[in-house]
């Protein structure tokens, strides 16, 4: 986050120096096709404009955040409701809008350039995230409580605000996707929690360990290809690559595949799609890809476009990227459609994120196997246990056992016998109940 102090000093709302206790954060974006946050910094500067002064704006060009008054100074950012104004509680921050972007009346614009906005509104609410997760630590605020941190839309249903609909009507417009819920969590998380009142967040670090995994495929079914126990490591790498929990790709892969067994799915093994992608109906067979690696890889990137709107770190090849509203599931829970508060989502069958979460809590659950330890062989006898020479030593003289090769010890004797331990034991019981003579 890259905050820069540039505050208002000439305006109006700073040099009457009324301060506020801080109780809440509220979300405002400008309502013109203006990215430059400078240009409203330096317009906003004047001691005739006294319309307006926010505590903040966030550039869309670049993300950087334009501190232009102390957070505990009064601003003048959401006037007046009919209940009572939020100024006297809230810190206002202004995101700036795209360019490309054309109002026709009152919140409804046209766009030039969708690509060019998206990425702009993206921006935007990522800086927006970083910023009020500081001030929520700042201020000992919780994210999640009721009115702590509103929009300038809800603050006027509220009667705290005056009439607007900012910023959803940006968000809404441009498809991203984004709501007020999904904001406050985004802000939850990066205060530092994995998950948000309950939720189990999708990026991160994989809990579960390919033995795991793997323990918990093959009791789920015992035919498993070892070509499926020999990519599981690939649900990990692929994940970390790209900041998504691996595990979870790999329970949402148990769900999709019947535990690739494959049985009534509309994929088959040699397509490399362990996920259902493509599958958008009845009858459809889906995506193939070339290798496992790269199947799996589609799966992380789709995840990912889900969970949030950062840039993908591999080239794509999730041929269904485009078609994800960017950051609308940023939650397990949230994959299914009819339990994600924006109706986005990977699958539409009811509770589709709690069936991953099932499988996912039974993988963490499983006792990775123990490691066997490997069995030491015996090549040399110099090399064996004291009380074994002798046995060992007669056999070969015998001719009962040889060398598996021409190799010789120091006495000339076979220098490859690769006896285990268990068989020198044998073979040294059976000489003392006498079955190789004297």
């Amino acid at each position: 986050m890259n905050l820069i102090q540039s505050f208002l000093t000439n305006n109006p709302c700073y040099t009457c120096g009324r301060t506020i206790t801080v109780r809440g954060l509220m979300l405002h974006s400008v309502g013109c096709p203006q990215p430059s946050a400078a240009v409203f910094v330096r317009n906003w500067n004047r001691a005739d404009f006294d319309d307006a002064c926010v505590h903040g704006f966030i550039d869309a060009n670049t993300g950087d955040i334009y501190q232009t008054l102390p957070w505990n100074r009064r601003g003048w950012h959401g006037a007046s409701g009919k209940k009572w104004c939020c100024n006297d509680t809230h810190i206002g921050v202004e995101m700036c809008e795209p360019a490309c972007i054309k109002y026709t009346q009152g919140a409804t614009f046209t766009c030039s350039d969708p690509a060019t906005a998206k990425a702009a509104a993206t921006r935007t609410y990522n800086a927006a995230v970083e910023l009020f997760a500081m001030l929520c630590k700042q201020f000992n605020l919780d994210p999640l409580a009721d009115g702590v941190i509103l929009s300038h839309k809800e603050g006027a249903a509220r009667g705290i605000a005056s009439n607007h609909g900012d910023p959803e009507h940006l968000w809404n417009q441009l498809g991203m996707g984004y709501t007020m819920n999904t904001f406050r969590a985004a802000v939850k998380a990066a205060m530092g929690g994995s998950t948000v009142k309950g939720y189990t967040i999708i990026t991160g670090t994989t809990k579960a360990t390919v033995g795991q995994m793997r323990a918990y495929i093959k009791a789920k079914n015992s035919k498993v290809p070892n070509s499926v126990l020999d990519m599981i490591p690939l649900y990990l790498s692929e994940g970390a690559a790209e900041g998504i929990r691996g595990d979870v790709a790999f329970a949402q892969s148990c769900l999709e595949t019947g535990n690739f067994g494959f049985a009534g799915s509309a994929v088959t093994l040699d397509q490399n799609n362990f996920c259902g992608m493509g599958v958008t109906a009845n009858g459809m067979k889906g995506n193939s890809f070339d290798t496992p690696q790269l199947g799996i890889r589609a799966q992380i990137q789709h995840l990912k476009a889900y969970a949030n709107a950062d840039p993908l770190k591999n080239p794509c090849i999730d041929p269904r990227f485009k078609y994800v509203a960017r950051g609308s599931a940023a939650y397990v829970e949230w994959l299914g459609q009819k339990e994600n508060p924006n109706g986005k989502g990977w699958a539409s069958g009811a509770g589709y994120g709690e069936k991953i979460l099932t499988i996912l809590k039974a993988i963490l659950a499983t006792k990775e196997p123990e490691k066997e330890e490997p069995k030491v062989r015996y090549n040399k006898i110099a090399d064996m246990p004291d009380y074994a020479k002798p046995t060992i030593t007669k056999m070969v003289k015998k001719g009962f056992i040889g060398g598996a090769g021409k190799a010789k010890d120091e006495n000339g004797l076979p220098a490859d016998l690769d006896l285990s331990l268990d068989m020198i034991r044998v073979f040294v019981t059976n000489d003392r109940a006498g079955l190789y003579g004297e």
